[in-house]
């Protein structure tokens, strides 16, 4: 899945690891840890694995204290996350565009199983994280922007909301027409989803990652100011 970033077979800088070799690499590891994710790629494409190295995790008295979370792209029937229920703690969930004429545009598929799976998630107490990713000049409009603050307001559950920018970086060669996000325009777009919650009562809080080549996010203070007066 996903060959531009993961590779189908090994590779002198990647190996396989069979459900036992993980549970005694995460066994080892344990008391230097707070937890476990499964990322990919897409990781609910094997999901049975995951719900196995999860069971087996959480029945070793060295690991049962870790938490377990599922980093995807949502694009899953319900039954993979019923399945994955018990044994985790919860998902982290992309969100690339609320429109579905814009998801379309940028992954080539619809997103009815993408908003399923995030208020399904949201109605079992397994939501964690909403990723937003901001890609300048596609889905960054006040309008799809508002929408989505609007959307998101509407989860029974205050999952973290994280904001992260496009970038080139492991992407298909037909990505690159996109232009990448700036710290300013992720300014702008926490800026406008703040102002769309207003003095709401119960708002979910977010982060803003940076948009560069590392792949940790950096969390920023809210703040509703906006360059340039935007």
């Amino acid at each position: 899945h996903n060959p531009q970033t993961i590779a189908r077979h090994p590779t002198p800088t990647t190996t396989w690891r069979s459900v036992d070799r993980l549970v005694a690499d995460i066994t080892a590891a344990a008391p230097f840890l707070s937890g476990v994710t499964v990322s990919g790629g897409e990781a609910t494409c094997q999901w049975e694995v995951i719900d196995e190295l999860f069971r087996r995790l959480r029945a070793n008295d060295a690991t049962a204290s870790l938490s377990l979370l599922v980093d995807s792209n949502g694009d899953a029937e319900q039954h993979v996350w019923d399945a994955l229920a018990p044994s985790m703690d919860g998902a982290m969930v992309d969100l690339k565009a609320l429109d579905n004429d814009t998801h379309r545009f940028l992954t080539g598929h619809d997103n009815r199983r993408v908003l399923t799976s995030l208020t399904y998630l949201d109605a079992i107490d397994k939501l964690t994280e909403v990723r937003l990713l901001l890609v300048p000049g596609v889905n960054d409009s006040p309008a799809q922007i508002e929408a989505t603050a609007q959307w998101l307001l509407g989860l029974r559950t205050e999952p973290t909301v994280v904001l992260s920018g496009f970038r080139h970086a492991g992407t298909r060669p037909v990505a690159r027409q996109f232009r990448e996000a700036t710290p300013e325009d992720l300014a702008v777009a926490h800026g406008r989803i703040l102002r769309s919650w207003g003095q709401h009562r119960r708002t979910p809080p977010i982060t803003r990652g940076l948009p560069t080549r590392h792949e940790r996010s950096a969390s920023i203070p809210p703040t509703s100011d906006e360059p340039n007066g935007a």
